[in-house]
């Protein structure tokens, strides 16, 4: 979906008008409705006031450009399972289950193979099968990088 009909939607939802909106966002109602028609996207402050206002991601704002995995675990995200800072607004970087208030769960790779290995083995994908493949590809994530 394109940003501009992303803003109206989350707009309308919350019963604001245009005017209404600019306000919370401290712009002009012509700045809103310009986002609307696709002419302009709101800066990076903007979008961040978006973001807390609707409470969605910015990525959601901007129409999902990038495709969002856990820099922890590597699970996909999406608005549902995005972690969130201890202020409440949204990091774009983690799930919830990795990263909680502003603070990691997982101390050690280690400590986030042995979980996620009893989670996901099966009788197609046994324990160990399911610790060779987390121990080569967690890794490569950002957060393991450090």
């Amino acid at each position: 979906m394109d940003n501009k009909n992303i803003i109206r939607e989350l707009r309308v939802k919350r019963g604001l008008s245009q005017e209404e909106l600019a306000e919370k966002v401290y712009v002009t109602r012509q700045a809103v409705s310009r986002w609307e028609n696709g002419d302009t996207v709101p800066n990076t402050e903007t979008l961040k006031l978006l973001s807390v206002l609707f409470e969605v991601s910015i990525n959601t704002i901007l129409g999902s450009p990038r495709k969002l995995i856990c820099q922890c675990c590597g699970m996909p995200l999406d608005d549902s399972v995005l972690s969130r800072e201890a202020d409440g607004t949204f990091n774009e970087d983690y799930c919830k289950w990795c990263y909680t208030d502003g603070k990691y769960v997982y101390s050690s790779l280690d400590e986030l193979i042995d979980f996620l290995a009893d989670h996901i083995s099966n009788e197609q994908f046994t324990s160990e099968q399911a610790r060779e493949y987390l121990s080569k590809t967690l890794p490569e994530l950002s957060h393991w990088k450090k």
